[in-house]
C-alpha cells in the first residue's frame, strides 16, 4: 500500500442558529408564507433527493418549506476548491451544473459501529464516489457511478485506486483527481457520511429495496433473501455497502443506485416532509453529517430548488463509468478495475457539453436480421404479486444471454393474467425474439418506450425456452473492451421496486 499522507485538516465551519422564529416587524408589507401545496412539494423535491442522496432529500425539501436561511448555517462547510490553482477543465455550457456527490466511510462519529456493519476502522476514506450532472435547462438529471476501486492517476500519488485520493488529500485532491480523469468541471461538492445516511432513511420511515438473488454479509449484519424487502437505515446502509455478490463493487453501484430511486420514490410522499416539527428536528440530526463546499449557499441552493421543480423519476438517469478489466491485478498484488478509456471519454466529453449520456447503436451484423438474445436489453416486471417471481425470471433471462442491466421491479397491478412483451415500434423485432422464448406471451407496443423490451410477468408464465446459445469461447479468450464497456443507463423510475 501506498504511505498515507495526511491531507488537510478539515475544518467544519458551523454557526449555531435556532430553527427561524416569527420574523420581526419592520415597515415593509409582510406577507404570509403559506405552505407549498403537496403537489408543488413533490415538484420541488426532484433536483437535491435524486442527485445527491440524503442532501438533496434536504435542500430542495429546505426551499419548499423556506428553512434554507437556517439550514445553511448547520450544514459543515469545506473550502473545496481555493487551492485548485489553474490546471482545470474549462467550464462546462453556462448553466449546467457538476456535483462530485461522495459517501464517505467515516466512523469517527458513528456510535455503535458494530450494529451498522462498519467497523472502527481508523481515518476515513470515499466509500461511494458520484458525479451530478444538472443541465442547463434543468430537466434532466445524470448520475455516473464511479466505481470506487477504479486504478487511476492519483495526481502527485501515482496509480492507485480513486478512493484513496480521499484519504491522501481530502475532497481537494478527489476533486483534482476526478477532474483529471473526466475533464468534466466540478462545480459543487457534497459529502455524507454513514450517520447521516441512516437518518435520512430512518426519517423517511424506511425504503423498499429489491434483490433477484440472496445476499448474506455477516459483517455488514446483512442477510436477505431474493425479493422485495422494506429496510431501516441501518439496513440500507448494509444494503448499499456490502460487496458479498458476484459483481463486487460494480452491484454495489447498481444498488446504490435503487437506494437513491427509492430515497427520492419514497420522500416524495413521506410524511416527515409534511410535518414542520417532524422534519425541522430531522434536519437539527442529519445536516451535521453532510459537509458541502463553501459556493453552495442559501442562494444558490434556492436557485437549485426552485429551476428543477419540474423534474419527474423519469427524468433521472443513472449510469456508471464504463470499464475495460473488472478484476486487474494492481502491481502490489490486490485486485482493481480499469477503464475503457474510449468509452469513458466519449461519456464524459458529453457530459461536460451538457448533452445527454447515451447508448451507443448496436451495430448490425452481416447477414443477420434477426437480433440476437446479446443484443437484447430486458426490463422484468414482476405482475402477479408473488415475491421472487421478477428476480426468477430476472435469472432465467440472463441465463439465456439477454442483457438485464437492473433489478425486477413490481408492476403497476398484481393482477397480470397473460405475460406481457411490451415494446417501442422500432424494437419489434427484439420484442418479438424475446416473446418466441416465453410460451403464451402477449405483444404489446407503446410508443412512449426507448430501447430496453418490457416482459411483465402475468400467471400463465411457466419459466422461458432458452434460445439456442453461441459458440461458448475458447479458453485463452476474454471478454472485448466493447463487451465489458458499453454505456447503459436506466431512470430512477426503472430503479424503484413499486410505481
Amino acid at each position: 500500500m501506498s504511505e498515507r499522507q495526511d491531507g488537510p485538516e478539515f475544518r467544519r465551519v458551523r454557526s449555531a442558529p435556532t430553527p427561524p422564529a416569527s420574523p420581526p416587524h419592520t415597515t415593509r408589507t409582510r406577507h404570509t408564507m403559506a405552505l407549498p401545496s403537496r403537489a408543488a412539494r413533490r415538484k420541488q423535491w426532484a433536483l437535491l433527493a435524486a442527485g445527491t442522496m440524503s442532501v438533496i432529500v434536504l435542500l430542495a425539501s429546505v426551499a419548499a418549506w423556506g428553512l434554507t436561511g437556517w439550514m445553511s448555517g448547520q450544514l459543515n462547510r469545506f473550502d473545496v476548491f481555493g487551492g485548485l490553482g489553474g490546471d482545470r477543465p474549462d467550464p462546462g455550457p453556462k448553466g449546467a451544473v457538476n456535483v462530485l456527490l461522495i459517501g464517505s466511510d467515516s466512523r469517527a462519529e458513528v456510535g455503535d459501529g458494530k450494529k451498522l456493519g462498519v467497523g472502527h476502522v481508523e481515518g476515513q476514506r470515499s466509500d461511494t464516489m458520484m458525479l451530478v450532472h444538472l443541465n442547463h435547462d434543468r430537466d434532466r438529471i445524470t448520475v455516473v457511478g464511479i466505481p470506487r476501486d477504479s486504478w487511476v492517476d492519483v495526481p502527485g500519488h501515482g496509480k492507485n485506486k480513486i478512493n484513496a485520493a480521499y484519504q491522501f488529500g481530502g475532497p481537494q485532491l478527489t476533486v483534482r483527481t476526478v477532474e483529471s480523469l473526466t475533464r468534466v468541471r466540478i462545480d459543487h461538492y457534497v459529502e455524507v457520511d454513514f450517520t447521516g445516511f441512516v437518518d435520512v432513511v430512518d426519517a423517511l420511515g424506511g425504503i423498499e429495496v429489491c434483490l433477484p438473488e440472496p445476499i448474506s454479509d455477516p459483517k455488514a449484519n446483512l442477510d436477505m433473501d431474493a425479493g422485495t424487502h422494506k429496510v431501516d437505515g441501518t439496513q440500507a446502509l448494509g444494503f448499499a455497502r456490502t460487496r458479498k455478490t458476484a459483481g463486487g463493487d460494480l452491484d454495489r453501484i447498481d444498488r446504490q443506485q435503487q437506494v437513491m430511486s427509492a430515497l427520492l420514490d419514497k420522500a416524495l410522499d413521506s410524511n416527515t416532509l409534511s410535518d414542520p416539527g417532524r422534519f425541522t428536528a430531522f434536519l437539527d440530526s442529519a445536516l451535521s453529517s453532510i459537509t458541502v463546499d463553501e459556493g453552495l449557499d442559501t442562494t444558490t441552493i434556492n436557485e437549485l430548488a426552485n429551476q428543477m421543480r419540474d423534474i419527474g423519476l423519469g427524468d433521472v438517469s443513472f449510469t456508471q463509468v464504463p470499464l475495460d478489466d473488472t478484476a486487474y491485478w494492481t502491481p502490489r498484488g490486490d485486485v482493481a478495475v480499469t477503464w475503457n478509456r474510449t468509452a469513458a471519454n466519449v461519456m464524459f466529453a458529453q457530459i461536460a457539453a451538457d448533452k445527454p449520456v447515451t447508448e451507443p447503436e448496436k451495430k448490425g451484423r452481416p447477414g443477420v436480421d434477426e437480433p440476437s438474445a446479446g443484443d437484447i436489453r430486458v426490463q422484468i416486471f414482476n405482475g402477479t404479486g408473488t415475491p421472487g417471481q421478477g428476480g426468477r425470471a430476472s435469472a432465467a433471462f440472463r441465463d439465456a444471454g439477454f442483457q438485464v442491466p437492473g433489478t425486477a421491479q413490481n408492476w403497476s397491478s398484481k393482477d397480470v393474467s397473460t405475460t406481457l412483451v411490451r415494446h417501442s415500434p422500432k424494437r419489434k423485432k427484439a420484442a418479438e425474439a424475446v416473446a418466441d422464448v416465453i410460451p403464451d406471451a402477449k405483444l404489446q407496443e407503446d410508443p412512449t418506450l426507448g430501447e430496453e423490451v418490457q416482459v411483465v410477468i402475468g400467471f400463465n408464465y411457466a419459466g422461458i425456452d432458452a434460445p439456442d446459445a453461441p459458440p461458448a469461447p475458447t479458453p485463452s479468450a476474454t471478454p472485448s473492451a466493447g463487451e465489458r464497456g458499453e454505456v447503459h443507463t436506466s431512470t430512477a423510475k426503472d430503479n424503484v421496486c413499486s410505481p
